[in-house]
């Protein structure tokens, strides 16, 4: 299986108003759309730095995500997280926790985006493992 890829597709309400966010927030650029009447069935984006999502309109088989979110959360490795979630919030989305400092050793921040996806954006992390399962043990000792 080493040519096994992943690509998320997101199911929205207003497929072509998530095209719109997804580029003014990420960057992606609309690479395929296609459509049945106004339903968009099937859009691919790709990021800026590689990779890409997908996109449809909520149909019968696939519905959006709950209110708050579902149990998947995208992460973004990004070179400046405050840059993007404030890109974010300027286009409706809401913030879930600020973009901090974290122990271990990562910028970051979560929002929900007005479709109801939640995103992490943050910089890389730039500790080893164990440096990491550290700071979180120090953390949970202090909260």
């Amino acid at each position: 299986m080493s040519d096994l890829t992943l690509t998320p597709k997101l199911v929205v309400h207003s497929a072509d108003r998530a095209i719109d966010f997804y580029a003014s927030v990420l960057g992606a650029r609309t690479v395929d759309r296609y459509a049945m009447g106004d339903t968009v069935v099937f859009a691919q984006l790709a990021l800026p730095g590689g990779g890409g999502l997908q996109l449809k309109d909520v149909d019968e088989t696939d519905p959006a995500p709950p209110e708050g979110g579902g149990g998947v959360v995208l992460d973004l490795v990004v070179p400046d997280p405050d840059a993007v979630m404030t890109l974010a919030l300027e286009h409706g989305a809401q913030a879930v926790f600020p973009v901090a400092d974290q122990p271990y050793g990562s910028r970051q921040g979560r929002f929900r985006d007005p479709f109801g996806h939640q995103w992490i954006v943050g910089t890389p992390i730039a500790m080893t493992g164990e440096e990491v399962q550290a700071a979180l043990d120090a953390w949970t000792r202090h909260t």
